[in-house]
């Protein structure tokens, strides 16, 4: 993987990462040291770095504080300061975006993300306080690819982290980890965060 960013890097390519930490796919290869090893070399090779509220600790040994081992406490001001240790520590990042989700329920998420960019500083998503989840599997996802399409659109952060965000908070209003939602619907949500029918 590393010789495959390194020649794209050669043709100009931006390169982004999604650290996605799975215990269960990493635990016979050595856990949390192997993947941070790993994830570590990685990062270097790396323009946009995402990931989600676990994910920085577990990929880069980088800790929160303030943050419970339930997750029910995400303070803010602290995982800016982590990602502020992230980009210092690797000088190659333009862009770190991370999602919160507090697990109020299985039902019931506050879902949000902040990121961090080298031409705008930090920028906080709109907030999605006690969302109401279908199926969560996905939100991840659509917060990637919602984000990574409005850096690749050239929006301002705070755009693209809010469509990140929305599209990712869609995603788990449907069951699987497909997107069943148009651009159009993630702007209006943005726009107009309303429950009342569209006709």
């Amino acid at each position: 993987i590393i010789k495959a960013m390194k020649s794209a890097k050669k043709y100009g390519a931006k390169i982004s990462y999604d650290l996605n930490y799975r215990a269960s796919l990493w635990n016979s290869l050595g856990g949390f040291k192997a993947a941070q090893k790993i994830n570590k070399e990685i990062v270097n090779y790396v323009d946009v770095l995402f990931g989600n509220e676990e994910d920085f600790t577990a990929c880069l040994g980088f800790e929160v504080e303030g943050v419970d081992s339930e997750l029910k406490i995400l303070p803010e001001t602290n995982f800016k300061k982590m990602i502020s240790k992230v980009k210092k520590t690797y000088k190659n990042l333009e862009i770190i975006g991370t999602t919160l989700r507090r697990v109020v329920t299985a039902n019931s998420n506050d879902w949000s993300a902040i990121a961090w960019s080298k031409n705008h500083g930090f920028v906080n998503a709109k907030p999605y306080p006690e969302l109401d989840i279908y199926d969560r599997v996905g939100g991840g996802d659509g917060f990637a690819s919602g984000f990574i399409y409005g850096i690749m659109e050239g929006l301002d952060l705070e755009e693209a982290i809010n469509i990140g965000t929305t599209h990712g908070a869609l995603a788990m209003t449907t069951p699987g980890d497909t997107s069943m939602v148009s651009l159009e619907e993630i702007q209006n949500l943005i726009d107009n965060p309303s429950a009342r029918v569209s006709r």
